[in-house]
Order: C-alpha cells, then sequence, then structure tokens
C-alpha cells in the first residue's frame, strides 16, 4: 500500500468536517513546498547570473584607481 493510498484509507472514515481541515493542512503543506522550491530554484539562477555577469572580470584593465578618488564638499 502506498502512502497516498494508506491517507485515503483513513481520512474515509472521518466526518466532513476534519476532512477538511486535513484538507486544509494539506494546501499549508502544499504552498510551503512549492515556495521552497520556488526559493531554491531562483537562488540557483541568482548565482547563475552573477557569475555570467562575472565572467572574465578579472581580465579586464581597472576603470579607476585611487588616484581618480576626489572628496567633494557639498
Amino acid at each position: 500500500m502506498t502512502t497516498t493510498q494508506a491517507i485515503l484509507e483513513h481520512l474515509k472514515v472521518l466526518p466532513e468536517s476534519a476532512q477538511q481541515e486535513v484538507l486544509d493542512f494539506v494546501k499549508s503543506l502544499e504552498s510551503r513546498w512549492t515556495g521552497l522550491a520556488r526559493s531554491e530554484e531562483d537562488v540557483a539562477w541568482s548565482h547563475l547570473s552573477l557569475a555570467c555577469a562575472m565572467r572574465d572580470m578579472e581580465d579586464e584593465k581597472t576603470a579607476y584607481t585611487l588616484a581618480d578618488l576626489k572628496e567633494s564638499v557639498s
């Protein structure tokens, strides 16, 4: 028997109000897991994007030096 089948067997004997509670709980779990997966995917894409943007930057000449820094008084 699979986990899904076992859950369904237990669910069948519960009253409608308890089944609604189970449904609410399952929706909550689904939302949390879906959000977690989405967050992990967003992080992965962010790292990829940053890696692509920074690729070969160490070979570029520095655009500014310390001599380029000037103090401004407002």
